[in-house]
C-alpha cells in the first residue's frame, strides 16, 4: 500500500475516543510510510488525522473543491493540495490517488464516500479494499444492516464479506496487504473505468 484514503467527519464528535482514533490513524500511516489521501480540510477529525500524519513525518495529500477553499476551510500545511471544481471530481481524484479506503467515525459525508467506493469495487471500476475502522462499536449497527442486505438478497455475500471491519488500524492495514478482490458484479469488462469518467 502506497497511499490510503481516509474518510471521516469534519466535526470532532462527542467522545474523545474519536479524536484519539484520528490521531492514531495519522501516526500509523506515517510510520508505515503510507501516504494519507483525504478531503483537504483543517476542521474536525479531518484536520486531526492530517495534523497527526504530518507531525509524524508522513505525506498528506488533500483533495478539496474550490468553493471550500474559498471559505478558508483548506488545510494550509499539506504535502500537496489538489483543488477541483466539485465534489464529484474530488471523490474521483481521491479514488485514483488511493490504493484503499478506510472510513473512521463521521456522518453522512463519510458514509457517502465509503459507500461509493465500495459500490465502484462491486462494479469492477476498481479492485481496491474498503474498510470501516469500527472504534468503540461506532459502526456496529451499520455493519448489521449491510449483512441484512445480503441476507435479503440485495447484496451478494461476496461483497459484504469482502468489506473489511475492525477496531484496530494495524489489523485493517494487514488485511489490505492480503486483500483479494471479489469477482465484480458483471465480470471484468475492460471499459469499466468509463462508468466513472463518462457515465
Amino acid at each position: 500500500m502506497k497511499s490510503i484514503a481516509i474518510f471521516c467527519g469534519s466535526a470532532l464528535g462527542s467522545d474523545p475516543v474519536y479524536l484519539k482514533t484520528a490521531q492514531l490513524v495519522g501516526q500509523t500511516l506515517a510510520k508505515q510510510q503510507i501516504a494519507l489521501v483525504y478531503g483537504g480540510g483543517r476542521s474536525g477529525l479531518m484536520g486531526m488525522v492530517a495534523d497527526s500524519a504530518l507531525q509524524a513525518g508522513g505525506e498528506v495529500i488533500g483533495v478539496i473543491p474550490k468553493q471550500l477553499v474559498d471559505r478558508e476551510l483548506a488545510h494550509p500545511g499539506l504535502t500537496a493540495l489538489h483543488v477541483v471544481e466539485n465534489m464529484h471530481q474530488r471523490k474521483t481524484q481521491m479514488s485514483e490517488l488511493s490504493d484503499g479506503f478506510i472510513a473512521i467515525p463521521g456522518g453522512a459525508g463519510t458514509l457517502e464516500e465509503i459507500f461509493e467506493q465500495w459500490t465502484w469495487a462491486q462494479l469492477g471500476i476498481h479492485q481496491k479494499p474498503c474498510a470501516f475502522l469500527n472504534v468503540d462499536g461506532f459502526y456496529d449497527d451499520l455493519l448489521k444492516f449491510i449483512q441484512m442486505t445480503a441476507d435479503k438478497g440485495f447484496t451478494h455475500q461476496r461483497f459484504s464479506s469482502g468489506l473489511i471491519a475492525s477496531d484496530n488500524i494495524d489489523d485493517i492495514l494487514s488485511q489490505f496487504e492480503s486483500y483479494v478482490p471479489p469477482q465484480p458484479k458483471w465480470g471484468m469488462a475492460a471499459d469499466q473505468q468509463a462508468l466513472v469518467k463518462h457515465g
